[in-house]
């Protein structure tokens, strides 16, 4: 008997030690953390107490990273399962590594993933198979999650080429899943991002088997005859004319209802659009789809004939809300633009008043701007809306040049139509909110990052002769000066490279490889011919540059933007008064600010004792129930804790380079971590390989 009790009590032991281990070991199964997309984790072993004492637990070197000239990426957010760490690495191939101690378990060697950029990976099981899902490239791979190995049974042998069913006529190659795709029962719902010029591929969203890649259903993002919104394209046949609309930001699943949430670019040319008038139905929109079978439920479009680039940057949050004192289950989508657009996720009915308000419409020849636009009357936006010469901060620079050039410039609203004259978003077309996007926490309070630097851009009449022979010069000013300066000397953040002496840097060989494929946000140049980029490259390596061929690059638009050029002073500064960067809190339930602060910080200019400025940053939130938010995102290479209650900051740690990415958190063996891919490589900052580990001693 007595041996029956204690082993009784041996068996008990040990169940209650593995129920609680299995309660204590908590995933970050997908991106951003759920299918709702918040950002948000029940764990509370890392609190407000001993966050100040988190320290590096491990780190994994991904390999990759270009050091030489800083142009790698690692955007990703990493998703844990069962113990498992799956990321993508600087040289954008997957891993998979133990979540306890980054020791890795597998990477792949995938061909042709070269030069694109990924923000992570999907996970998919049943009872037979585990897969991971990754996009690269063109390509969307299947592999297997215990070995990293292509599962053969996908697709062609174990990949699916995106561009297959969305080209058109003149369309070029350039498709990147780079946003980590949706899943909903034996389903891998994908969108991409599509090149921003007129030779772009259509925007379709697609639905393919998780188990054989077969297509499933496909959603026309720009309508065909017969089907709803047709008729907001007023030059026809659009799906043949016209590309984007694509769903590039990533997308939202309520699993219960079985309803996917979907945001979608601009159509394509971003800054023109005088020859596809009308409002561009689905470009610019939140759609409700039947993840089942495609059928749209509902849609509400954010921006009607986008000529701004003011598409949607993130996936919409699913959060329930207490509007009134009633229940309601709600969708949010934040803009770049600093709106909070709130609707019930079931019938698409706004839940706070969106009103549309007239803007001015004068604009270039032929394009013919949209009278009004939807602007909600709450939530309150998270960032400025107007700049003008009062907002000038009080230690700009060269201040009697900048007032001088504001003084020509078109500027004030949320919408001015671009023109020959330099025109100014605020904030800037990258935002307002980025591609971090926000959390949310069950109360209802979410949480953005955003930015708001002013952007300056002007469209120019395309310079093509009569006889369209053009140089390698010339061919350069039609298809790069835009980006890369008339000059090759990029901008003054790095966001575009300088093509200056690039025949040190990068062989012709390179160059051609890059042009005909794209490199990280540079699209694919594959539309024009291989003598036009043979050209190119010519000019930029100072060779045979009086030679001349046909130029392909005489479609239907006839302006070219002068690029995305974030306005700073000649110290390198944002010319705004700050803060440039920010983290803000929003009460959903009421559409009221609860704090806004500074996210990151300038050190020269606190040295000074200027206060925190805030910087520009690319990133997302990480909410916990402990009451805690951790961001890196900023350009200053650190990670922060926030107290989500006040703003106030309880942790900083220097990272080996900056945390362009959103934080993960999660549990093993009872311990709680938090990891960050470290990146780097945007904002002039240097390029890294690591992924690093927090957790308490």
């Amino acid at each position: 008997m007595k041996r029956l009790i204690l082993l009784s009590l041996v068996f008990l032991a040990v169940t209650g030690f593995v129920l609680a281990q299995l309660l204590n070991d908590t995933d970050w199964p997908e991106y951003n953390g759920n299918g709702e997309r918040s950002h948000f984790s029940a764990l509370n072993q890392i609190n407000k107490d001993n966050v100040a004492q988190l320290k590096v637990a491990w780190t994994y070197a991904s390999g990759g990273a270009d050091t030489a000239r800083n142009r790698s990426q690692m955007q990703c957010n990493p998703i844990i399962i069962n113990g498992i760490l799956y990321g993508v690495s600087a040289s954008i191939q997957a891993f998979a590594v133990e979540a306890a101690t980054g020791k890795e378990i597998w990477k792949s060697n995938l061909p042709d993933v070269a030069g694109t950029l990924s923000r992570g990976v999907t996970y998919w099981s049943d009872n037979q198979s585990k897969r991971i899902f990754f996009g690269a490239a063109n390509w969307l791979y299947a592999l297997d999650a215990t070995t990293g190995k292509l599962i053969d049974s996908f697709g062609d042998h174990g990949k699916i080429n995106l561009k297959t069913g969305i080209e058109r006529p003149g369309s070029d190659d350039f498709i990147s899943s780079n946003t980590p795709n949706t899943i909903y029962k034996n389903l891998i719902i994908v969108g991409g991002r599509v090149a921003e010029n007129e030779t772009a591929l259509l925007g379709d969203v697609r639905a393919y088997d998780t188990v054989t890649g077969k297509l499933v259903w496909t959603f026309h993002t720009i309508p065909d005859k017969g089907e709803f919104g047709y008729n907001t394209w007023l030059a026809q046949p659009a799906r043949q004319k016209f590309g984007g609309a694509n769903a590039w930001a990533g997308m939202a699943i309520d699993r219960k209802r079985g309803i996917v949430y979907i945001p979608t670019g601009s159509a394509a040319f971003d800054f023109w659009g005088g020859n596809r008038p009308g409002d561009n139905l689905f470009a610019n929109c939140l759609i409700a789809l039947d993840a089942t079978t495609g059928k749209r439920l509902w849609h509400f479009q954010l921006v009607h004939h986008d000529i701004w680039d003011r598409d949607p940057p993130c996936p919409p949050n699913l959060v329930t809300l207490n509007i009134n004192g009633k229940q309601v289950d709600a969708v949010v989508q934040i803009t770049k633009q600093g709106y909070i657009f709130v609707f019930d996720r079931v019938t698409g009915k706004p839940l706070f008043p969106i009103k549309e308000t007239a803007f001015q419409t004068d604009a270039m020849e032929g394009e013919k701007p949209s009278k009004t636009q939807p602007i909600p009357t709450l939530p309150l936006p998270f960032t400025r809306q107007t700049f003008g010469a009062k907002d000038f901060n009080s230690f700009v620079a060269n201040r009697d040049s900048l007032e001088g050039l504001l003084k020509k410039a078109r500027f004030g609203t949320a919408y001015i139509p671009i023109t020959g004259d330099m025109t100014i978003f605020y904030p800037g077309t990258d935002g307002g909110a980025q591609w971090g996007g926000a959390a949310t926490d069950p109360d209802g309070i979410m949480y953005i990052p955003a930015k708001e630097i002013p952007v300056y851009t002007t469209l120019k009449k395309k310079e093509v002769l009569s006889d369209h022979a053009v140089n390698g010069s010339k061919l350069y000013q039609l298809n790069c000066a835009a980006c890369h300066g008339a000059d090759k000397t990029g901008n003054h953040d790095g966001s575009y490279p300088s093509l200056v002496n690039i025949e040190k840097r990068l062989t012709k060989e390179q160059i051609t490889t890059i042009l005909q494929k794209g490199k990280g946000m540079m699209p694919s140049f594959s539309h024009i011919s291989d003598a036009e980029k043979n050209l190119i490259i010519d000019f930029l390596l100072n060779k045979n540059t009086d030679q001349k061929v046909v130029s392909t690059n005489n479609g239907q638009v006839p302006y070219h933007n002068t690029g995305y050029n974030r306005w700073y002073d000649k110290n390198g500064y944002p010319v705004s008064q700050p803060p440039w960067g920010t983290l803000t809190a929003v009460d959903l339930n009421t559409g009221q600010r609860r704090w806004q602060v500074p996210l990151g910080e300038y050190k020269g200019l606190t040295d000074k004792g200027i206060p925190p400025t805030g910087t520009d940053n690319y990133g997302g939130p990480l909410v916990t129930s402990s009451g805690l938010l951790f961001i890196a995102a900023s350009r200053d290479e650190k990670i922060r804790a926030f107290d989500k209650r006040t703003g106030k900051i309880l942790w900083t740690a220097t990272l080996p380079a900056a945390g362009y990415a959103s934080a993960s958190t999660y549990s093993v063996n009872g311990k709680q971590f938090i990891v960050i891919a470290c990146g780097g490589g945007k904002l002039n900052t240097k390029s890294g390989d690591k992924y690093v580990a927090f957790a308490l001693p």
